[in-house]
């Protein structure tokens, strides 16, 4: 039993450290990806008596840690040769919420953690130096280096991210979203695998086609939400819209894998609105 609450201050927390896992590892969904490791080992260092005296420092460094694996395990990342300036200036908070996460990828691994850190979420040079491991003259000068060049890198004209997606994968998701815009639910639970997963992202997880009826059942109760084609970090998405809103912009998405033809897997992302902050999403249809 979470008798201290211990759990629910993990998840308070959720926001911020989804903010630095997305721009350390330059995607909202693996962002997402990291943090759920994150609270995994934090949970797992706690049930082996882990003390804790400041729980977001320690929860950062995990963060930092857990990201650095992903990104060296698959060790594709370009890093931009920049000038420095060191009496770089922290870029206003409106620039840096619109920098898109693949910039931010650029840059060296502790200059990225720095600006994030200091500049997005607002710790200390000091508490940045606990989180990465590495002494206060080395954090300041990984700042300074890392303001100059996210400068840079954010006004460099940036490519856009076309989805790329096979026909066949442009063919599956429209036809899903087809099916929410028609509220044939019946079709769609049709097209289910046998051990289909479920993930409504901070919320819960299942697992087998007989056990995620519900989810279908609560989307054709709820008639304000409007569906749209469309791809998020250039994967194939359905977009949800709020209806009795602007539809400006989607209100969360929905992703889906398939398998043999049938639905493997759908990650909703309802109950995790921080995950749209900075993201790249175009509607397609």
């Amino acid at each position: 039993m979470d008798t201290d609450g211990f759990e629910d201050r993990l998840n308070a927390l959720r926001p911020r450290l989804h903010r630095y896992c997305a721009r350390m590892t330059g995607s909202a969904v693996h962002g997402e990806d990291m943090l759920q490791d994150t609270l995994v080992k934090a949970l797992h260092a706690r049930d082996r008596g882990a003390a804790v005296d400041n729980l977001e420092g320690w929860l950062f460094r995990i963060a930092h840690n857990t990201c650095l694996d992903f990104l060296r395990a698959r060790a594709r990342t370009t890093v931009v040769a920049l000038t420095d300036d060191m009496r770089a200036a922290a870029l206003p908070e409106a620039d840096l919420v619109a920098i898109g996460f693949q910039t931010f990828l650029r840059l060296p691994e502790l200059q990225r953690c720095a600006v994030i850190l200091k500049d997005v979420l607002g710790h200390s040079v000091e508490e940045i130096a606990g989180v990465a491991g590495c002494s206060v003259a080395a954090a300041k000068s990984a700042l300074q280096r890392g303001r100059a060049g996210l400068r840079q890198l954010a006004q460099a004209p940036e490519d856009a991210r076309l989805p790329l997606m096979s026909d066949a994968d442009r063919r599956k998701i429209a036809a899903f979203v087809d099916l929410f815009r028609s509220g044939d639910f019946d079709a769609i639970r049709a097209l289910l695998a046998e051990d289909v997963k479920l993930e409504l992202v901070n919320r819960l997880q299942l697992q087998g086609r007989d056990r995620i009826g519900l989810y279908f059942t609560r989307y054709a109760e709820v008639t304000k939400w409007r569906f749209a084609l469309g791809a998020v970090e250039g994967r194939p998405a359905m977009l949800v819209f709020d209806g009795d809103g602007a539809m400006e912009a989607p209100a969360h998405f929905v992703l889906v894998d398939w398998s043999q033809g049938r639905i493997a897997a759908i990650r909703d992302f309802l109950f995790a609105p921080y995950v749209l902050e900075g993201i790249e999403w175009v509607r397609l249809g």
